[in-house]
Order: C-alpha cells, then sequence, then structure tokens
C-alpha cells in the first residue's frame, strides 16, 4: 500500500493536527539545516505554533542581520511580486496605528487562531517595534507626570512653610503686644497705689 495523499486542508482533529505540525516542523528545519550546509547560503526559519510557541532555526550567528538584509532587499525591489507587495501593504497598515489603544486591539485580534498563521515575519517585526515605541511613549508619560507631581509636591511645601513662617512671626508679634500692656496695667496699678497711699 503507498502513502495516502494528504488534503491540504486544515486538520480538524487536535491530536492529528499537533502531530502533524511537530513532525513538519522538524521536517522543515532539518531541509533548512541541510540546505544551509550543502550550498552554503543563510537560511532562517520562524515558526509559531497556534499557541504562541516559537520555533526558530538560523543558519548564521544573528536572526537580526538576517532580518536586517531581508528589510533593505525588499526595500531596494520596487518591483516585487504580488505577495510581497500584499505583505508590505499589510505592514504599512500597521504603521499607520499609531495609538497604544489600537495598536493592542491589533495585536490582540491577528495573534488569536486562525489568524496568527497569516502573519509574516516582516508584521510581527514591525509590531514588536511597534510595541516597543509605545512601552517607550509609556514610560516617558509616567516620568513626566511623576516629575509634575514631585514638583507640586515641592510647591505646596515651600507655601506651607512660608505660611508656617508667617504665623510664627504673627504669634511672636501677638506675645511681645500682650507682654507690653501687661506692663503698662501693672505701671498703673503701682501709681494708684501710691496716690492711696499718699492720701492717707
Amino acid at each position: 500500500m503507498g502513502r495516502r495523499k494528504l488534503e491540504i486542508k486544515r486538520i480538524e482533529n487536535k491530536s492529528s493536527r499537533q502531530v502533524t505540525f511537530t513532525k513538519r516542523r522538524n521536517g522543515l528545519i532539518k531541509k533548512a539545516k541541510e540546505l544551509a550546509v550543502l550550498c552554503e547560503v543563510d537560511v532562517n526559519v520562524i515558526i509559531f505554533s497556534s499557541r504562541g510557541k516559537l520555533y526558530r532555526f538560523c543558519s548564521s550567528n544573528s536572526l537580526a542581520e538576517i532580518l536586517r538584509r531581508y528589510h533593505s532587499h525588499v526595500e531596494a525591489e520596487p518591483s516585487a511580486s504580488a505577495g510581497v507587495c500584499e505583505t508590505q501593504e499589510y505592514t504599512s497598515n500597521y504603521a499607520s496605528f499609531l495609538s497604544s489603544e489600537e495598536l493592542l486591539q491589533i495585536v490582540e485580534r491577528d495573534l488569536r487562531e486562525p489568524y496568527v498563521d497569516n502573519i509574516s515575519i516582516n508584521d510581527l517585526v514591525h509590531l514588536e517595534e511597534q510595541l516597543q515605541a509605545a512601552l517607550i511613549t509609556a514610560r516617558s508619560t509616567k516620568t513626566h507626570l511623576m516629575l509634575q507631581s514631585v514638583t507640586s509636591l515641592h510647591e505646596k511645601e515651600k507655601k506651607l512653610t512660608e505660611d508656617n513662617r508667617l504665623l510664627e512671626e504673627k504669634i511672636a508679634g501677638n506675645r511681645i503686644a500682650m507682654g507690653a500692656r501687661g506692663q503698662m496695667v501693672s505701671g498703673d496699678k503701682q501709681h494708684a497705689l501710691l496716690d492711696l497711699l499718699k492720701s492717707n
């Protein structure tokens, strides 16, 4: 009996789908290694499972360098194939989502099954850059707000210190005035007593 030809469509049975994924993933990575050694070429394989787990093979030491070369090559060839053009258009759509809220909505929607299988490496790299930029913006805003809060607290502290100083001066002035008034009353009593003694 010959091997049955597998129809290329989504395997409905979950366990069979996982077994097929494992076998074909290992086979793909093995072929990539062989191609890199036999033909002395740079090969890069990145696979995300349906649960988002990353599997990769890179024939060189730097995955980022291969991706940089890929981006340079794509940008240098405006007359790319239709598939590449679609990918670039899809990536440019990601670039238009500037707000953090919209970016998070896109990531949440596109990284779920079954859409996750349709995302290209270019898309993932661009999404990562967008998320990093959003994170930097959020941290910058947080730092700015914290500095504003600290400045506001310093100003309140200065105002309270000044108010406290004025109150202390006022209390000291009241004490001096009360002391002087007490001396005046005491002097009047002494004069009245002397007048009384003289009259007797």
